[in-house]
């Protein structure tokens, strides 16, 4: 009993320790200033799944299958799900977080297709753990994404290149959606990067 109770207390500090890193690829933080606009685009046609890299869509696949050998239908209704997430819980997230940081503060807005903003970022997902619950002990999501602020009308003019890696996702008191959880990997990156830019870029 002793030493069950010291797993699952080992388990729960390891979550606690998972911290997101963030780099500075290339450029810097002086394109920001007098600035109060930003278009953001969100990228996901080369995100991979857990530690073995599997594809999105062979994530899908394979989800899908399992969840239609339980229920029929399931499955179609779980990848609309997976894929609806996408505009539904993880943009809004991260958008959420970096106006939070920045609108309100420093007076730039961050959203989509803001066809006059003179810069564009751009939100790749690069690697996604969804985590998991098991109500006793869970595990949180993690997140890899790299983000790009380009000019918009010469997108190959890189002005500033972050990569933020495994960016932790739960909620206070857990939850049993791998899409709630990724979604709160957004919400990381968002307030994370948002910090960087008003630390350096104001």
């Amino acid at each position: 009993m002793k030493k069950g109770l010291l797993l699952i207390a080992a388990i729960m500090v390891s979550q606690m320790v998972i911290s997101q890193k963030l780099k500075v690829e290339q450029g810097d933080f002086d394109f920001f200033e007098g600035l109060d606009q930003i278009n953001v685009e969100f990228i996901y046609d080369n995100m991979t799944l857990y530690k073995d890299n599997r594809s999105n869509e062979e994530y899908m696949a394979e989800r899908s299958a399992e969840l239609e050998e339980k229920t029929r239908g399931s499955g179609k209704t779980w990848e609309k799900k997976w894929i609806g997430s996408r505009d539904l819980i993880y943009e809004p997230k991260f958008l959420e977080l970096m106006n939070r940081y920045l609108e309100e503060d420093e007076g730039l807005y961050f959203g989509e297709d803001l066809a006059d903003a003179q810069i564009t970022l751009l939100v790749e997902t690069v690697w996604v753990y969804p985590g998991w619950n098991a109500a006793v002990m869970r595990q949180p999501a993690k997140l890899s994404t790299n983000l790009k602020f380009v000019e918009s009308g010469n997108r190959s003019n890189v002005l500033l290149e972050i990569s933020a890696k495994n960016a932790p996702g739960n909620r206070f008191g857990g939850t049993f959606s791998n899409e709630d959880r990724i979604g709160e990997g957004y919400a990381k990156t968002g307030k994370s990067v948002g910090k960087l830019i008003r630390k350096k870029g104001f």
